[in-house]
């Protein structure tokens, strides 16, 4: 199992990880943000040896371009198969480091330390690495685990509360694959007012059912496929937002996605009234993604490239009842549309 690190201070936890790890050049990459807000949490660290790869921030720079220049950056700063690259940033930056370091020298060693709460309980964990081509979400990656995650809720202090509601979509969304108490809890959590001292719990919560699921199916042959509820219709979602070339956050796609797919699992028996709650829930704290009903056939294509469909068909994770997973799930294109419907007028 992926070795997660839950620290009260990472730049001694940080240190003790890379003294037990072997490599010969160390470097260090950041984006725009987390190179001003989040590394001066590594002072005092081993980090301060590491060779600095600083690239733009947001989804719009996981780009080939992008993974190109920390190619050659790696190159530049003489790295070999032997060095270690730590990823300290969001889901964009252990994304595409976790990709760049899983195919330079076809492979080397890399630490994700998320610094967002969507990166902590998703992107940094379960080993899925990549960039974004040709308009659509993580289309080119590699299913290869960070050496380590080092997990600190000190850097939730410098988000504000677009990115900590954006994270706790993900949280959301391991909450209905797992049980009632797990749903009704995050239900009832305060999402404006984030409670510090609770959420390092509902954090670990989240990432050990990941985990639990990621160990059971790495390659996401079978049950890691329930991991992508509300992703199928979100994905689409941020793929139509990047062509407007106005990106949303991926938890808001994600949130506006189980809106939608909670929707056509009440196709499949999940209980309506559960539906409408969690529905009510991400209309207060997510509100509407922006789009008409002309708009119904470019998502449906995006939809029709996600990655879990064989043979033309669009498969979906949808759920019987929260924690009841039902996997490769096909609706017609009418439901589909009916689930737009309903997201846009509630």
């Amino acid at each position: 199992m992926q070795q997660i690190i839950y620290s009260r201070n990472v730049a001694a936890d940080l240190t003790q990880l890379l003294g037990g790890l072997h490599y010969d050049r160390l470097f260090l990459l950041t984006d725009e943000n987390t190179h001003r807000l989040c590394r001066p949490l590594l002072k005092g660290s081993l980090a301060e040896q590491a060779e600095s790869i600083v690239i733009g921030a947001t989804d719009e720079n996981k780009t080939p371009e992008t993974l190109m220049a920390v190619w050659q950056a790696l190159c530049n700063g003489g790295a070999t198969r032997h060095s270690l690259l730590i990823c300290l940033g969001g889901g964009m930056v252990t994304d595409l480091g976790g990709f760049a370091a899983a195919t330079f020298k076809r492979g080397i060693k890399f630490v994700n330390i998320p610094t967002t709460l969507l990166s902590m309980v998703d992107a940094a964990v379960g080993g899925k690495t990549g960039i974004n081509f040709n308009g659509l979400k993580n289309e080119i990656g590699a299913f290869r685990e960070a050496d380590a995650v080092i997990v600190s809720t000190d850097f939730l202090h410098t988000l504000d509360d677009l990115n900590m509601c954006s994270g706790y979509a993900e949280m959301l969304k391991h909450a209905l694959l797992d049980g009632d108490r797990m749903w009704a809890e995050h239900l009832n959590f305060d999402v404006y007012s984030f409670d510090f001292s609770l959420l390092p719990t509902l954090v670990k919560e989240s990432i050990v059912l990941k985990q639990r699921v990621v160990q059971e199916d790495p390659h996401e042959q079978g049950l890691r496929k329930a991991l992508n509820l509300g992703h199928t219709v979100g994905h689409a979602f941020e793929s139509l937002a990047l062509q407007r070339q106005n990106t949303v956050f991926h938890g808001y796609a994600v949130a506006w996605g189980l809106v939608c797919e909670l929707f056509l699992s009440t196709l499949f028996g999940f209980p309506v009234e559960k539906m409408r709650q969690t529905f009510a829930f991400i209309r207060e704290h997510y509100g509407r993604f922006n789009f008409t009903c002309d708009d119904y056939e470019t998502l449906y294509a995006y939809m029709q490239h996600d990655k879990k469909n064989m043979g033309g068909h669009i498969n979906f994770t949808l759920l019987e009842d929260v924690g009841r997973v039902k996997l490769d799930c096909r609706v017609s294109k009418e439901d589909v549309f009916a689930a737009f419907d309903f997201l846009r007028e509630g």
